[in-house]
């Protein structure tokens, strides 16, 4: 938006706070240099054009805002003479193009004092040298710090994630090594077993009989039911006792194994019925090898798969082979995440999934969008740990505001109200020293709100606490990647004092 070309009063500018050390001649240049111009209510600039002006207020009203999702949120609004705004670090020494990271809009007829960012640029250099070294080391400074506290934070997060994850995956490995060890002595077993029925007194159709008993009973166990406690119990006494009365030995032993793989005395009855009973015994005893064989390989598939779930929660949760922008699926990120939270979120607290698998998928940074879960999930888990480590987390998705969100709601004591406002702001934390950052919601905010172009809320009261995050369903533009990668970094319009 252009403005109204207007007379340019070196006295004038010589009474802004901004110019009033300035000598004569430097503020001849300055008027020589730059403009003065007059806008009618309505937009200056707005945010994502070219940052190709430095803007200082003579008269009127302004207005900075910045854009969350589809709505401009005024940042601040002021009358005061002198406040500036626009391409502010013009100066740096970057070949890049500057965009305005806001919006700033008058809403009364107000006059500025514009400088070309190449002529501010090109002043602060020949007037201030030195103030420029500086405040191009403070910037990139500032930078490179909030780069190395984001790292720093994700690498609490990976180290708070790996120790979990070892936790998580050394169960089920240790379980696959002591039931391929129980395996070979089995087969080891079930080998003698054979020999020594292969060398007694049997006619070929009642080992053939046996085999097509060994069949049925792999067919069975893979088809075994679920049973209560006292279900089991009874079916163990009532397995015990028939193998008693049949004379074979070891049967309270061989009962539970049975009763695992679904097998009864109806079962019991079919195998006396189709074999001879001196075979009997042998033939119980070859089949209850062949029950444990199958429950033990079950027991090896059942930890390989897990840890194989592990190791894909894991890759779905550091996104390493994915694009850093992509359309995802929250309920794929969530799942990862509480997978890999698994072991520090521990068996007292219930984990309550409350999906709306209708919601469609979504643009967003995946990777950084499982970094806001984890740190809010820990934050959960931390304030009911002083219930002694139980409650529930219920986390839950929907379609609200016309956004997706995601809510996360736990049972600990709540967020006392006097330190509601303060919980984004960076390092604070009420965690004990040493056990917290004071990043997590921060980095969590600026995920959200800046990146994504969402929205961070949390409401508390004993009991019931709850953080949610609205994410905008479709892009804010064509070339939001660009933008979201841009707004990374945010760069509000500042007043001056």
């Amino acid at each position: 938006m252009s403005g109204q070309p207007m007379p340019c009063d070196e006295a004038e500018l010589g009474t802004l706070f901004l110019f009033e050390k300035l000598d004569a001649e430097q503020l001849a240049r300055l008027c020589r240099e730059g403009r003065v111009e007059k806008f009618e209510p309505g937009y200056v600039y707005q945010e994502g054009e070219p940052a190709t002006c430095f803007f200082v207020l003579l008269e009127g009203t302004v207005v900075m805002s910045r854009r969350v999702g589809a709505d401009d949120v005024e940042i601040s609004r002021t009358s005061q003479r002198g406040v500036y705004a626009g391409s502010m670090q013009a100066y740096l020494s970057t070949t890049d193009q500057a965009h305005y990271k806001g919006s700033l809009r008058v809403t009364e007829p107000s006059r500025f004092f514009i400088l070309p960012a190449e002529t501010f640029a090109a002043v602060l250099r020949d007037w201030f040298p030195m103030a420029v070294h500086l405040l191009e080391g403070m910037f990139f400074g500032s930078q490179n710090t909030q780069r190395t506290i984001n790292q720093r934070e994700r690498l609490l997060a990976l180290g708070s994630l790996s120790a979990g994850l070892t936790h998580e995956l050394n169960n089920p490995a240790a379980a696959a090594v002591r039931a391929t060890s129980a395996l070979r002595d089995r087969v080891a077993h079930m080998r003698h077993k054979l020999s020594v029925i292969a060398a007694g007194p049997y006619q070929r159709e009642a080992l053939k009989t046996l085999i097509e008993l060994q069949e049925a009973t792999a067919e069975q166990v893979a088809k075994a039911p679920v049973l209560s406690p006292l279900e089991a119990s009874d079916r163990e006494d009532a397995l015990t006792d028939w193998l008693d009365d049949h004379g074979i030995e070891g049967g309270w032993q061989i009962a539970p194994t049975f009763v695992q793989a679904g097998l009864d005395t109806d079962w019991l009855e079919q195998v006396a019925a189709v074999v001879d009973q001196d075979m009997l015994p042998g033939a119980v005893g070859w089949l209850n090898y062949t029950v444990e064989t199958e429950l033990l390989m079950n027991e090896i598939a059942d930890s390989t798969t897990r840890v194989s779930n592990l190791v894909n929660a894991a890759k779905q949760y550091s996104q390493l082979d994915r694009a850093p922008y992509q359309v995802a699926d929250v309920h794929e990120l969530l799942d990862s995440t509480l997978m890999m939270l698994g072991g520090k979120i521990g068996s007292g607290i219930k984990v309550v999934k409350e999906y709306d698998r209708t919601l469609p998928r979504i643009p967003a940074y995946p990777g950084e969008l499982n970094q806001v879960w984890t740190n809010i999930v820990d934050n959960a888990v931390s304030a009911m740990s002083s219930n002694g480590g139980e409650g529930t987390l219920t986390v839950r998705t929907a379609l609200e505001r016309e956004q997706l969100l995601v809510e996360f709601r736990d049972t600990g004591p709540g967020v006392p109200e006097e330190i509601r406002g303060r919980i984004f702001d960076p390092f604070f934390t009420t965690k004990p020293v040493g056990e917290g950052t004071g990043l997590g919601l921060d980095i969590s905010w600026r995920i959200v709100v800046n990146k994504h172009h969402g929205h961070l809320e949390v409401h508390s009261v004993p009991g019931d606490t709850r953080f949610q995050v609205f994410l905008p369903l479709t892009a804010a533009d064509p070339d939001t990647p660009a933008n979201l990668a841009t707004a990374a970094d945010p760069e509000t319009p500042q007043e001056a004092s």
